[in-house]
């Protein structure tokens, strides 16, 4: 079962349960989810899918970062438990100790050198860590390795 189809089949639970939060977060995750496939024309792939929930996730963790900026406590929780249902539907995270190793890795595999190879790590390290990291943060280990 792909992650789209988890969530429609949680949407439809969380319908029948009155779950109000599981289903507010859920449909507003399948509902980026069909703006990105109708901007490409055609149905996302499950590595896209990831990246669109992981973009949520985003969005609402620089959401708490403003709340906490405004000292609004009722807003952090809630930005963090829609965090927290959004996270069920990716994979298990890496650890920064298995991102370093996966990107030790993908150095080697390339053959880069230096920080401008780092397109080429890049394009080895992304699809083994899909879902898994956010890019952002694949990108910064990458540049601290190249850059030693």
């Amino acid at each position: 079962m792909t992650t789209k189809e988890k969530l429609e089949q949680n949407l439809k639970d969380a319908m029948r349960s009155n779950n109000e939060l599981n289903k507010r977060v859920i449909r507003l995750a399948l509902s980026t989810i069909k703006l990105e496939e109708v901007n490409k024309g055609k149905p996302l792939e499950e590595a896209d899918v990831l990246n669109v929930l992981q973009k949520e996730i985003k969005m609402r963790r620089e959401s708490i970062d403003g709340a906490q900026k405004a000292n609004r406590p009722d807003l952090i929780q809630g930005y963090q438990e829609e965090i927290d249902v959004l996270s069920t539907y990716l994979p298990k995270q890496l650890t920064p100790e298995e991102l370093r190793a996966l990107a030790i890795e993908a150095i080697r595999e390339s053959g880069a050198a230096a920080p401008a190879d780092m397109g080429k790590v890049m394009k080895v390290l992304l699809p083994r860590v899909q879902g898994q990291i956010p890019n952002s943060e694949v990108s910064q280990v990458v540049r601290e390795l190249l850059s030693s």
